[in-house]
């Protein structure tokens, strides 16, 4: 089980370098609402076609998923700190670098090379909550973190337009890996001479991570599988929605890049505040002496009901209550994901957290890839968004379904012996 105790730095200190960390979240993810917001500018540059932006998203998520199962091992290994060091430093340069790419293939490139240095941040995230926060205390963590990473989405739709306007998508980017590289300074100055930051998982041989016998015991454990499943039935919407919505409001809608922003702002405004509630909830719960079985699964089936309703957004002919809808799914999307990386603490030991968070990503992003490539497919076919929301409103049913279904139940403490070694 993740390490129980309670991490000796000050409270403020520990919120203060969390924040930070979730800061260079922000500008790690910058990409994504660029690429969505700024697609008809990259197609006219390039002459893409739905289908080809699809498979450019896919290309990014394929190379982040596989990236994975090296960041984890990375951040298990290195520790909180060198892993923040180097993993902002990369994916900073690698944003930078789409200020360069003048063809297809530059910015294929560029995407590939940002896709694997992002891949750091989602297991740093999870190590660090890990190591500065005691367990029941770490479900309103991650809420504060989707919820500071909602509030930098946000603000992306009235930052990116007239970003753009001002030095084109390629600038828009490279501000991105700017705003990495100044969060990192404040990080490195938080972090000066807090030893327990350093702290390192085990010590197998990157020799071992590439043959798969550090990752061993982790894939034959039956709640992994659990886990990442559930991720990657669940991560296929949230792909879906981060880089298809702003496109689906065009051609339902025929909104502008400047009239997308209120409406994508109430979408991530809906994930931020999920997230939080979702922790805060969780936190109240367990501390009134709910099992972690018991909070876990309800809020994820109350997550999944939530999304449900999605495919009748189609039959709406106003926007304002499609723009609502869409908050309220970012919401249970959040929350039902802050469940599953929550389970991870309750139930994996500290020293292979980030692997086996690695390894969820990697199937998050997995499904990331494989929606990727069926909604351009499916919209250059003429089919239209139905049968893609369709799907997004069961995928989380289904998720919990199989969740439920390998983990019957969640319980604190488990010897490591018992669970993982």
């Amino acid at each position: 089980m993740a390490s129980d105790h309670s991490s000796p730095i000050a409270p403020r200190l520990r919120w203060a370098l969390f924040t930070v960390l979730c800061v260079a979240g922000v500008f790690n993810a910058m990409d994504r609402p660029i690429i969505a917001i700024l697609k008809p500018d990259m197609m006219a540059d390039f002459g893409w076609s739905d289908k080809n932006f699809g498979d450019l998203a896919a290309v990014t998520q394929f190379s982040a998923a596989f990236a994975f199962l090296v960041t984890g091992w990375l951040v298990d290994r290195l520790g909180v700190n060198r892993s923040m060091q180097v993993g902002a430093s990369a994916w900073s340069l690698a944003a930078m670098a789409h200020g360069w790419a003048f063809s297809t293939w530059q910015v294929v490139a560029a995407r590939v090379g940002l896709g694997v240095t992002e891949a750091v941040q989602t297991p740093l995230t999870i190590k660090t909550v890990a190591t500065l926060f005691p367990a029941d205390k770490r479900s309103f963590a991650f809420g504060f973190a989707t919820l500071l990473a909602g509030a930098g989405t946000i603000g992306m739709p009235f930052v990116i337009p007239p970003l753009a306007d001002a030095v084109g998508w390629r600038g828009a980017l490279v501000a991105g890996g700017i705003g990495g590289f100044v969060s990192l300074i404040a990080w490195m100055w938080l972090a000066r001479g807090i030893a327990g930051l350093n702290a390192r998982g085990g010590e197998e041989s990157a020799a071992q991570v590439a043959g798969g016998e550090a990752y061993g015991p982790i894939l034959a454990n039956r709640q992994t599988w659990a886990i990442v499943v559930a991720k990657a039935l669940s991560d296929m919407t949230w792909w879906f929605i981060n880089f298809w919505l702003a496109d689906y409001y065009r051609k339902e809608f025929g909104l502008s890049t400047l009239e997308l922003a209120v409406p994508l702002a109430i979408a991530f405004a809906g994930s931020g505040l999920g997230a939080l509630l979702a922790g805060w909830a969780s936190t109240k719960l367990l501390e009134a002496g709910w099992s972690p079985n018991r909070v876990r699964k309800g809020v994820m089936l109350v997550c999944a009901l939530i999304v449900l309703p999605l495919p009748l957004v189609l039959s709406l002919n106003t926007f304002w209550p499609v723009a609502v809808m869409m908050g309220v799914v970012m919401a249970g999307h959040q929350g039902f994901s802050l469940s599953l990386f929550s389970t991870i603490t309750d139930v994996v030991p500290e020293a292979k957290v980030g692997r086996v968070t690695a390894f969820g990503a990697f199937m998050g992003n997995m499904g990331g890839v494989a929606i990727s490539l069926v909604t351009g497919r499916v919209l250059d076919a003429g089919f239209g968004f139905v049968p893609l929301f369709v799907f997004a409103a069961a995928s989380y049913l289904v998720a919990l379904a199989w969740f439920h279904l390998l983990l019957p139940e969640i319980r604190r403490p488990v010897p490591d012996s018992e669970v993982f070694d």
